[in-house]
Parts: structure tokens; sequence; C-alpha cells
């Protein structure tokens, strides 16, 4: 997969390097099965309460979060879909905090398709006003999602929770900076 990322970015945009684009079409390939992606290991790992679990991530981390600190941040509302209910963890006014990578997307009908969000079932609808969401169209393997990518250790204020029938959930959080840094990124 590695290879694949790499023979896909001959000639990175954003002063990129080829290692830094792909860095973040690696994140963004699926493998199958779906568990065994690259991300969703990694996601995993992020979100673990055991930190000795991140050591053989560290260089990956390093490079891709180097990489995605080039692209500039986007200002502005993206949607995250996920197949479950997620209301009982967010409740109006209080701070929330996600641990890893979270895809997201700028096209509200990109969460149609039955992967992200679909029609059907139990669901959760994320409208997020976000500051540092990095688009990563031109790095993404999967470049029509038009996906921007949180960072790991966002922090957010859940605004509101809309309950809209037929088993979906809407949940709006505003990213807010906490009062302290959450992990240390470089300064570029």
């Amino acid at each position: 997969m590695v290879w694949i990322a790499k023979q896909n970015c001959v000639n990175p945009k954003d002063s990129l390097t080829i290692d830094e684009s792909a860095s973040i079409m690696l994140y963004t390939m699926e493998w199958q099965p779906f568990e065994k992606s690259f991300y969703v290991a990694l996601n995993n790992t992020l979100r673990a309460s055991v930190r000795e679990q991140l050591k053989p991530w560290f260089s990956y981390l390093r490079l891709i979060i180097n990489a995605l600190q080039k692209l500039p941040s986007t200002h502005h509302v993206v949607y995250r879909g996920v197949k479950s209910d997620l209301t009982a963890e967010y409740s109006r006014g209080s701070t929330i905090v996600w641990w890893g990578f979270s895809s997201c997307t700028v096209s509200i009908e990109a969460l149609k398709h039955e992967h992200f969000l679909g029609k059907e079932g139990i669901r959760t609808l994320f409208s997020i006003e976000c500051d540092s969401g990095k688009n990563i169209r031109s790095h993404s393997f999967y470049a029509e999602e038009d996906e921007v990518l949180l960072l790991p250790a966002r922090q957010f204020e859940v605004i509101g929770c809309l309950d809209q029938g037929n088993g979906l959930q809407i949940i709006q959080l505003r990213e807010t900076q906490p009062k302290f840094p959450l992990i240390k990124l470089n300064s570029s």
C-alpha cells in the first residue's frame, strides 16, 4: 500500500514532499477487510487510553502532521457521518475532545453514500464549525470525497443535538481552543 501511495504522489501539490503527500494518501486508502485499513488501526490506537501503544506510530505521525501543517486551514462548516447514535455522549454545552484523526467533508451530498451516513438505520450527522480542518482533496486516494481532515486532539463545544426521526441524530459542534495544548505540534 505504501508503494501504491507513493506512485500516486509523483508530483505533489501544496509544496509537500512525495513522502508527505503519500502519508496523507496512505491514511485515506481503504483495505479489505475494512477493519484492517491503516486509518482504522491508527485511530483505534490514538483513541486508546494506553499511550505506550502509540510508540510504533511516532514516525508516521510526525510525517503526516508535518504534511498537514503545510496545508491551509479551513474555516467553515464540515460534516461527518457515523453509523450509530452518539447523542448520549454529547450533551449541549459540554466540551469534548476527539483524539483520533477525523475525516469530514465540505459536501453534505457525499454523506448520502451508505459507507458514510446513508439514508437508513441508526445514524449521527455531525455539523462542525471548524477552524483547523485541512482540505486533503489533492492528496487523497478518493479526491471526489472532498475530504477535510481534522487533526488529533481537537476540542469541541456541543452547540446542540436534534433527533430528526427515522434513526437520524444531528449534533452541532464548534471547534474551541483548549486552555493548554493537548498535543505538541511543530510550529511551521
